[in-house]
C-alpha cells in the first residue's frame, strides 16, 4: 500500500481537554428537569476534545461525518444581517467566521492526520466515516485514510456532491462539486439501502413499462424506487432560504439526511467534530440519533445551539476548561419585565438568541424556554411564555448578533 509522507509527519498522544458542562437545553421545556441529554455540543479544539472523549467513547461512535477546512487558504465570514440581503453583497453585515489558512501543505496534512487518527479510534468496530473535501486535498486524504484504517477498513464510495452557482473562472471548467470519501472500519457496516431510495424519473418508468428488455428481462419494483448513484445533486444552502443561517460553508440538510439515514440507525451515536452551523447534529436529532458535535469557534457553537432548539432532543452545552467563559453578567440597555406567565425583554441591542432558566442553581444553566432570530426577517421575539415561581431566582442568557453573551439574574 502506498504511504503518503510529508515533513513533520507523526502521531503523538494529544493532551485531553478537561470538559465543563455549562448548560443543559430542554427545547421548549421538553423533558425538563429529569431527562438526560441525547446530545453534546462542545466548544474547543477538536483534537483535545476527541482525546478527552476516548475513555468513554473509544470504539463506540457509529457514524462520523467530518467536514474539515479544505486547504483553500481563504478566510470565511459569517453573515449576520437579514437573509434577504444574500443577493446584495454591498449591504451584507459580516462577522468573523473561520480561517482556512495554512503555512504550507505539510502543516495541513499533519492537522488532518492527527484528527482522522482519533476519529478512527472513536469509530465502532463497524462504524462508518464520511470525509468531506474538494479538489484541493481529497487525493491526499484518501491515502491517509487507507493508511489509518489498514487492511480491515473498507472503502465504500467516493461520492460526488454536485451543485450549481456562479463562478468567475474562465481558464478551466467551472468547479462545481465536492468529494465525500466513505469508509467503514469493518466489513459488517450499516447501509440502509431502502431508507435512501429515490423515485425513478418518468422517462425511465415509461421505458420499463414499454419493454421488458429494458431491465435485462426483468421489470424492477418501480414503486420502491432506485438506489442513488454515487453522484448527488443537492442545492447549496445559499439557494435554500428556509435553512440559511449565515454561517459560512453550511451544508444542506438533505445531504446530511442521506448520509445519516444510510449509515446509522435510530438510537445510534453520530459525531461531527467540525460542527460549523450544526447541520449534522440537527439532522441526527431529527431522526432519533444521539449526537456529539464540537467546534473551536463560539459562533459555530451558538449557531448550532439555536438550531437544535427546534428539535425535541435534550442536549448539553460544554467547553474546554482552558477556554474562559465570555459571559457578561452586567449589561446596559437591557430591561427585563416579568409577569406571572411570561418574561419580556426591552432592548435596542440586536439579539441572535435568548433563553431562560426558571430555577437557576448558580451552577449548570437549565434552559427551559428559548427563542432565536429569524434569519430571513432578521427579527427575534422579545417575549417568552414561561412561568416563574420556583424557590430560586430565574436567569436569562442571551447572545447578540456579534456573538457577545450576556447573563441576567432575575
Amino acid at each position: 500500500m502506498p504511504i503518503l509522507s510529508w515533513k513533520g509527519k507523526h502521531l503523538a498522544a494529544p493532551a485531553p481537554a478537561s470538559l465543563i458542562q455549562d448548560a443543559i437545553l430542554y427545547p421548549k421545556g421538553n423533558g425538563y428537569p429529569k431527562a438526560r441529554p441525547d446530545g453534546r455540543v462542545i466548544l474547543g479544539d477538536n483534537l483535545s476534545i476527541m482525546a478527552a472523549l476516548l475513555p468513554e467513547y473509544e470504539g463506540r461512535i457509529d457514524l462520523i461525518y467530518a467536514d474539515p477546512p479544505f486547504f483553500t487558504n481563504r478566510k470565511f465570514s459569517a453573515r449576520i444581517g437579514r437573509g434577504e440581503d444574500s443577493r446584495k453583497p454591498s449591504k451584507w453585515k459580516l462577522a468573523e467566521g473561520y480561517h482556512d489558512a495554512w503555512p504550507d501543505l505539510d502543516s495541513y496534512l499533519q492537522f488532518l492526520y492527527e484528527r482522522l487518527a482519533l476519529m478512527v479510534r472513536l469509530l465502532s468496530p463497524n462504524g462508518t466515516l464520511y470525509l468531506h473535501l474538494d479538489w484541493h486535498a481529497d487525493a491526499y486524504a484518501r491515502l491517509i485514510l487507507d493508511e489509518l484504517l489498514g487492511s480491515e477498513g473498507v472503502f465504500i464510495n467516493e461520492i460526488i456532491w454536485a451543485y450549481h452557482g456562479p463562478s468567475p473562472i474562465k481558464t478551466a471548467f467551472n468547479r462545481k462539486h465536492d468529494t465525500i470519501l466513505s469508509y467503514a472500519k469493518g466489513r459488517d457496516y450499516t447501509f440502509n439501502v431502502d431508507a435512501v431510495r429515490e423515485p425513478y424519473n418518468q422517462s425511465t418508468i415509461n421505458t420499463f413499462k414499454s419493454s421488458r428488455k429494458a431491465g435485462f428481462g426483468k421489470i424492477p419494483n418501480l414503486e420502491r424506487g432506485k438506489v442513488p448513484e454515487d453522484w448527488w445533486y443537492f442545492p447549496v444552502v445559499a439557494r435554500l432560504h428556509n435553512e440559511r443561517t449565515g454561517y459560512p460553508t453550511q451544508k444542506p440538510e438533505a445531504l446530511m439526511e442521506r448520509i445519516i439515514l444510510a449509515s446509522s440507525n435510530k438510537g445510534d451515536l453520530v459525531a461531527d467534530f467540525f460542527c460549523g452551523s450544526g447541520t449534522t447534529a440537527l439532522v441526527a436529532a431529527k431522526h432519533g440519533r444521539k449526537f456529539i458535535t464540537s467546534d473551536k469557534a463560539i459562533r459555530a457553537v451558538n449557531t448550532a445551539r439555536g438550531r437544535l432548539t427546534d428539535m425535541d432532543a435534550v442536549f448539553s452545552l460544554e467547553r474546554d476548561a482552558s477556554i474562559k467563559s465570555d459571559l457578561v453578567t452586567a449589561a446596559k440597555n437591557i430591561k427585563v419585565h416579568v409577569s406571572e406567565n411570561s418574561i419580556r425583554l426591552e432592548t435596542k441591542r440586536k439579539l441572535d438568541f435568548w433563553e431562560v432558566d426558571p430555577d437557576w442553581d448558580g451552577k449548570v444553566f437549565k434552559s427551559v424556554a428559548q427563542v432565536q432570530r429569524h434569519v430571513r426577517s432578521g427579527e427575534i421575539p422579545l417575549e417568552l411564555k414561561i412561568k416563574i415561581g420556583h424557590k430560586r431566582k430565574a436567569c436569562i442568557r442571551l447572545v447578540t448578533v456579534q456573538g457577545k453573551q450576556v447573563q441576567l439574574d432575575i
